[in-house]
Formats: C-alpha cells, sequence, structure tokens
C-alpha cells in the first residue's frame, strides 16, 4: 500500500539522458491516454447523445461536457499533489497510472450502456476523474526523468499525441458497428499502452520519513500559486488558457457545424471526422517535430509558443468563414500546423517556470493543466452567445462562433510575451 502525507522535503530531479527506447514507450502510453479521453467528446459523444436526445443535443452535450470539464478541473492537481506524495514501493507515479486508468475505463463502460442523459453525464465525470489522475502522473515524467537540453525533443513527441490519438480514435469509430465498441475499444487499447509503460519505467521514489505529516488545509493551500511570486508561470497560464479556448470550441462543435452548417447525415459523420482528423494529424506531426527539434536547436521557447497561437488562431477564422467541406479542410490544416508547433514548445516552455519543480512537479502540472481543464467548461459555456449573434429559424451562427475563437486563441499568443525567464 502506498502512503500519502502532505509534503516531501524535496526531491532532486533526473537528469540521465533518456534513451530512444523510453521516449518510444513514453510516446505510446500518452498517446493511448489521449485515445481514450478524446475521442469521445470529438465523435462518439456527439454520436451517443444525438441517439438519446437529438431535440436538444447541443444543450445536453454542453452540459455533459461542462460537468466533466469541473471534475477534471479538480481531479488533475489533486492527484498530482496525491502522486507527489505517494511512498510506495511501485513509486510516485505507478500507482496512479493504473489506478487513474482502471476509473477512466469503468466511467466510459457507464457511457457506452447508458439510457440517459444524466448516465451518460455520470459516466463522463468517472471518465475524466480517471483519465486526469493518469495524465497527472505521465506529464509529470518529463520532469522527473527528461532533462532540460532533450524536453524539446521529447515534447515534439508528445506534441503529436494528442492529435494522432484523435486520429486513431475516429478511425476506430468508424470501424466497428456497435456504440459499445466506439468508446471501449480505444480504452482497451490505451490500458496495454499504459501497462507497457508501467513495466519499463524507473519511477521516482519517496521514503515515509521524506514526507511531512499530513495537514488538510495546508495541502489545500499548496495548490496556490502567487502570480506575483511566480509570474512566468502565470503568463504561460493565461497562454494556454486563450488557447485552448479555441481548442475546446473547435473539438466540442465540428461535429455540430458539420450536421448544421454543411447538412451532413448523422451516418456521414465518422467518415468526414476521419479526413479531417487525418488531416489534422499529418500537419500537427510536421510542426511538433520540427518546432520540437528546432526549438532545442537554437534554444529559444517563446517565439514558437507565440507563432503558434497566432496561426492556429488563423486556421480558425478560416473555419468561420468557410462554406464548405473543402473550406473547412482548409482551416483544419492550419489548426494542426499551429497546434503541432504549440503542444511541443509549450510543454517545454512550462517545465522551465514550474514554481518548485524538484518537489511539486507533479501538483504545478496539475494547476497548469487547470489552463487546459477550465476551457472545456468555458467554451461551451459561452458558445450559445456567439452562436445566437444574428441568428434565425433555428440556424446557429458559427461564423461568430469560431471567429470568437480566432481572437481567443491570438490572445494567448499575446499572454506569452512577457515571459522573462525563457528565451
Amino acid at each position: 500500500m502506498s502512503s500519502i502525507l502532505a509534503g516531501p522535503k524535496g526531491i532532486s530531479a533526473v537528469q540521465a539522458p533518456v534513451g530512444l527506447g523510453f521516449i518510444l514507450v513514453y510516446t505510446l502510453a500518452y498517446f493511448g491516454v489521449w485515445m481514450a479521453l478524446l475521442t469521445p467528446p470529438v465523435v462518439s459523444l456527439a454520436l451517443r447523445v444525438n441517439e438519446i436526445a437529438p431535440a436538444n443535443k447541443e444543450t445536453a452535450l454542453s452540459w455533459i461536457l461542462g460537468f466533466g470539464a469541473i471534475v477534471a478541473m479538480f481531479a488533475n492537481p489533486i492527484a498530482g499533489q496525491l502522486s507527489d506524495r505517494t511512498s510506495s514501493r511501485l513509486g510516485m507515479r505507478r500507482p496512479w497510472l493504473v489506478g487513474g486508468m482502471a476509473i477512466g475505463t469503468a466511467g466510459l463502460y457507464v457511457i457506452a450502456t447508458g439510457a440517459s442523459v444524466a448516465w451518460i453525464a455520470t459516466g463522463w465525470c468517472i471518465a475524466q476523474l480517471g483519465f486526469n489522475a493518469v495524465l497527472a502522473a505521465i506529464v509529470a515524467v518529463l520532469p522527473d526523468q527528461v532533462p532540460d537540453e532533450q524536453r524539446g525533443k521529447v515534447s515534439g513527441a508528445l506534441g503529436i499525441c494528442l492529435q494522432v490519438g484523435i486520429v486513431a480514435g475516429v478511425y476506430l469509430t468508424q470501424a466497428v458497428a456497435s456504440t459499445f465498441a466506439m468508446f471501449m475499444l480505444p480504452c482497451a487499447i490505451a490500458g496495454a499502452l499504459i501497462v507497457l509503460f508501467v513495466l519499463v519505467l524507473d519511477d521516482k521514489r519517496i521514503k515515509k520519513s521524506d514526507v511531512s505529516p499530513f495537514d488538510l488545509i495546508g495541502f489545500f493551500r499548496n495548490f496556490w500559486i502567487d502570480p506575483r511570486k511566480a509570474p512566468d508561470f502565470a503568463w504561460a497560464f493565461v497562454s494556454r488558457f486563450m488557447l485552448f479556448i479555441g481548442l475546446a470550441t473547435l473539438l466540442t462543435y465540428q461535429v455540430f457545424y458539420l450536421l448544421d452548417q454543411l447538412h451532413y447525415k448523422g451516418e456521414q459523420i465518422p467518415a468526414a471526422m476521419l479526413t479531417s482528423t487525418l488531416i489534422t494529424t499529418a500537419t500537427t506531426v510536421v510542426g511538433s517535430f520540427c518546432s520540437g527539434w528546432l526549438s532545442d536547436r537554437v534554444g529559444r521557447r517563446k517565439v514558437f509558443v507565440c507563432a503558434s497561437a497566432f496561426i492556429y488562431a488563423c486556421g480558425l477564422a478560416v473555419i468561420g468563414v468557410a462554406t464548405d467541406f473543402q473550406g473547412f479542410l482548409w482551416g483544419i490544416a492550419i489548426v494542426g500546423f499551429g497546434q503541432g508547433v504549440y503542444v511541443a514548445v509549450d510543454m517545454a516552455l512550462v517545465t522551465q517556470v514550474l514554481p518548485n519543480k524538484d518537489a511539486d512537479a507533479a501538483k504545478d502540472l496539475g494547476v497548469f493543466n487547470l489552463a487546459s481543464a477550465l476551457p472545456q467548461s468555458v467554451a461551451p459555456a459561452i458558445a450559445p452567445v456567439f452562436l445566437a449573434i444574428g441568428a434565425s429559424g433555428g440556424l446557429k451562427n458559427y461564423t461568430a462562433l469560431f471567429v470568437a475563437a480566432a481572437i481567443f486563441a491570438a490572445l494567448g499568443a499575446l499572454s506569452v510575451l512577457p515571459i522573462r525567464a525563457v528565451k
């Protein structure tokens, strides 16, 4: 059994270079988590909600994703801090990788078998709880194991996992016939990859004597990171938050965009999503690998993060004014390249501005992940305002929605400029 206490006295980060084998297995595990977590909101959740509540599918999906995002918002930093304080013969991260995967699988099972919006919402909250525990632990492996001079390359490899996970999940959904398989097959593959990673991970370990006695008030107080004392961390948080409003808007509403704006039928959605996701993945891979390698080479992060957010904003604007599927795909291609550049370099940048990466890496990264989780609630909450602009006769203003998302992404680019500790 692990012993979870209030705070380690200090842990030195492992800085030995990591090998290709470790990077490969780490990347596969990270890919698996994103495939299991993102396939539902990108495709299968919308289709499931459309089956159960077609008349108010937009509202139902917004509530489901909103509740799930709230769970994610708390689950990730709490699991991260508990992981930082877990003493176990298995290590600090392994128990959370395995346990979180089991809980996430249970949540997807509830969604796949539930017969009401309430059951789907419950299942999605459980899934978010489990998978965010996995993410908190697996992201912390980067500062745990990878030295600064390799983080651009490793972050570049990890950066493509989100998009490759989506395309793999979308492919699986159109390759299987049942709703149950749409949810559970990606999850089963993710579970196998996590087990493989757990078996090869030389996890960090702490002793019970290295942690202080449990203090509930201190535990929750430790989540607060004063922007005045860690301004670079705060600006990185704002940048991620703004860009991810744009990302969450696209991920949440692209299926409804195809249904309502381009008048696709439900049975056409998986194939259309596979096409768009393949294009996004190709451009994401190019952007991620090139920027990660080049960022390490020139020793700079900010210029890549700033430029990528502007590129992403341009892609969203193109989607907003598109009138056919080809225009949508052009916007998707631009978005994918910008996303690839961003996720590769941004992760490396963030690990360099953590307030206390030696002792609180998972907790601080968990707090930072709020910048990714909060937009999942904010975007669906504010989207109806933009969809309603000038709308009549039941039509939705998707142009206003995606142009607004582009503006948020551009603000995310500007928010990187005040960071001082990283070039």
